[in-house]
């Protein structure tokens, strides 16, 4: 339990967890698993792969498994007719906005009334309860505060609040001065009022996408990864969908470039080859001969010699990345569903609809150590500007304190000239403006996502008139995450309404061994009571990542359920190991043994760096904080 300012509030996972909004203490988790344990003991995957497969006939193909794809699969599995989605990343939420956004549940009160980020917003924020009971991905509804510093801002405030009551948002009211302090002790002096969200919550948008996937795969759907989508022709019954299939990277296969001793005969044999000529040449054993007979067998030995060394370690890396060739899938499906996120003009494009595209906008964040968390409660905004939101502070599930994000269109050129020290600054400086307390130094990590913005202005939600059967959830940003379940339960509507589907056959009966639970990975602990690091005997008790007490039966949990988990980053958002603020220095060499050791494999791909980042490093120094803090000194905070 942490504190602001002397108000005791939960984290996820530390004595409890947040389940449906509401907070269930560690000595009740018994009975919430044992409930559990009744619903969900007959579930086992039906289908889910990132591997060669013979299956490529589908009732529904949905393209893009991030938040809204992965909700759409599980609401059509709830039917009895075949489903696959489509995804060109190696894990789901991996490979577009679902892997870095804030969490926020919305509410929807800014949205501009009767367009569908606010017939969905809403819907969606209340739909998330009902799911977190059933897939348990954690759930707190811990509210949000729009800021106002000066009279201004109240406008906007007022605004706010009538565009919340037309779009049917509850809860909402705006509070003053005393309450808002005791809300927010840690707020700036200078905050004269807030709107207040009741309904806000947050939730980690990754373990969210990764809880509903799974159960979709647990319920008949077939989750298709590393699978890019290149084409799409109509046919008679529906449409044929080209996909490249390359299989995951050398872990995959057991070879890595890492491991010599998995290394090929053929690549050994090459590179001895290659070795033994250049010896020789350097020597000058062979061109420095005055013998004309042996010098012309010397330069037939090297015209000979070097290709083959050479074939040899060509054939070495054929072998080594056979599990990366790639392979063309021809898929058939009477309804195609496209929820590709900043790829979905691109995919739109492939059936003749050109009359969108995506503008995508960068959002970067940086994370603070736990310790940090203690300076907000509920998620604050500033008072919005054109650029959206604007750049919030919020307390992380999982108790971190998170700032961000910036949003820099793409095609901007300026925007993206940005060094990072100078996104790093915009972010303190806007934060310090909601908290000027935070401490700039406990930065432990960064990372950024793009929105799929598109030049429609709204998301694109509907059945292409155009081309009877392709079905349009495109250009979903923010708010995508909330309104995901009511735009997924939408969506699934219009194919059940649609003529085309039913001229082809689509028929839909309900699957009657459809089941929406699911189990957690995390278990919550109670400090290191019942744990230790290096415990032999008890893999429930024996802590791999020490940052975020994760043992090594939930990283073993998260190995062997439905969906895909080759490697360190798809543990690491499975069970948080590698989360902490060491950010996986301790943990990622236990982590890779164990997936090695369930999986039979003999190299596992680790955590990608600098990936997204905009810090100068992966562990930071003290150098490195020094620059943080001088940084926030410069600006004055």
């Amino acid at each position: 339990m942490a504190t602001a300012a002397g108000i005791p509030h939960n984290v996820h996972g530390e004595k409890g967890v947040y389940c449906a909004g509401d907070w269930i203490p560690i000595e009740d988790f018994g009975a919430h698993m044992n409930r559990l344990d009744a619903f969900t003991s007959s579930l086992a995957c039906k289908g889910c792969s990132s591997k060669a497969v013979d299956n490529f006939d589908f009732d529904v193909v949905i393209i893009g498994a991030g938040c809204v794809g992965s909700c759409i699969a599980r609401e059509l599995s709830k039917y009895d007719i075949t489903v696959a989605l489509l995804d060109s990343a190696d894990d789901v939420s991996h490979g577009g906005a679902t892997k870095a956004n804030s969490g926020i549940v919305h509410t929807g009160y800014d949205d501009k009334p009767g367009t569908n980020r606010a017939k969905f917003c809403w819907a969606g924020n209340q739909m998330f309860k009902q799911m977190d009971r059933e897939l348990n991905f954690g759930y707190h509804v811990n509210g949000s505060l729009v800021v106002a510093r000066c009279a201004e801002d109240m406008l906007i405030l007022d605004e706010l609040l009538e565009r919340g009551r037309v779009n049917g948002v509850q809860n909402l009211r705006i509070v003053h001065h005393e309450e808002l302090r005791a809300m927010e002790p840690s707020l700036t002096p200078d905050a004269i009022a807030a709107l207040y969200a009741q309904d806000c919550g947050t939730v980690t948008p990754y373990e969210f996408a990764i809880a509903v996937a799974e159960n979709a795969a647990n319920n008949g759907v077939e989750i298709r990864l590393c699978r890019h989508v290149t084409s799409i022709a109509q046919a008679a019954n529906g449409f044929h969908i080209e996909a490249n299939f390359t299989p995951l990277a050398a872990s995959d296969a057991g070879f890595g470039l890492t491991e010599p001793s998995t290394w090929p005969l053929p690549l050994w044999t090459g590179l001895l080859a290659l070795l033994l000529l250049a010896v020789a040449v350097l020597c000058g054993d062979i061109v420095s001969t005055t013998d004309p007979t042996r010098s012309i067998l010397d330069s037939s030995i090297i015209a000979f010699g070097a290709p083959m060394g050479a074939l040899l370690v060509l054939v070495a890396y054929r072998l080594m990345g056979n599990s990366n060739a790639v392979t063309k899938e021809m898929y058939t499906a009477r309804a195609v569903i496209n929820a590709a996120g900043c790829g979905s003009d691109k995919v739109a494009s492939m059936v003749g609809i050109k009359d969108f595209h995506i503008k995508e906008r960068m959002g970067e964040y940086l994370l603070l150590h736990k310790d940090q968390g203690q300076h907000c409660r509920h998620v604050l905004f500033p008072a919005p500007g054109p650029m959206g939101k604007g750049v919030l502070v919020q307390p992380t599930l999982w108790g971190n304190l998170l700032l961000g994000p910036t949003a820099r269109d793409k095609h901007n050129s300026k925007a993206m000239s940005q060094s990072n020290e100078e996104i790093i600054a915009t972010l303190l400086q806007k934060c310090r403006e909601l908290v000027p307390a935070f401490d700039a130094t406990k930065v432990i990590h960064s990372f950024s996502g793009s929105r799929a913005k598109n030049s429609s202005g709204d998301w694109i939600i509907e059945e292409s008139v155009k081309v009877p059967g392709f079905f349009q959830a495109a250009g979903i940003d923010s708010p995508g995450l909330a309104g995901s379940p009511a735009i997924a339960a939408h969506v699934v509507s219009l194919v059940q309404k649609s003529a085309a589907c039913a001229e082809r056959g689509l028929r839909f009966k309900p699957n009657t061994n459809f089941n929406p639970y699911r189990k957690p990975i995390i278990r919550p602990k109670n400090g290191w009571k019942g744990i230790k690091i290096d415990c032999k005997d008890d893999a429930a008790k024996n802590v791999v990542c020490k940052c975020e007490k994760v043992t090594e039966a939930e990283i073993v949990d998260a190995i062997h359920r439905p969906l895909p988990c080759l490697s360190t980053q798809a543990v690491r958002k499975r069970t948080r190991a590698g989360m902490g603020h060491c950010q996986g220095k301790f943990c990622e060499p236990r982590v890779k043994k164990i997936i090695a050791r369930e999986l039979g494999l003999k190299s596992v791909a680790g955590r990608p760096w600098p990936a997204s980042s905009i810090l100068p490093a992966r562990w930071l120094t003290d150098e490195h904080k020094e620059a943080l803090q001088n940084l926030a000194t410069k600006m004055g905070l």
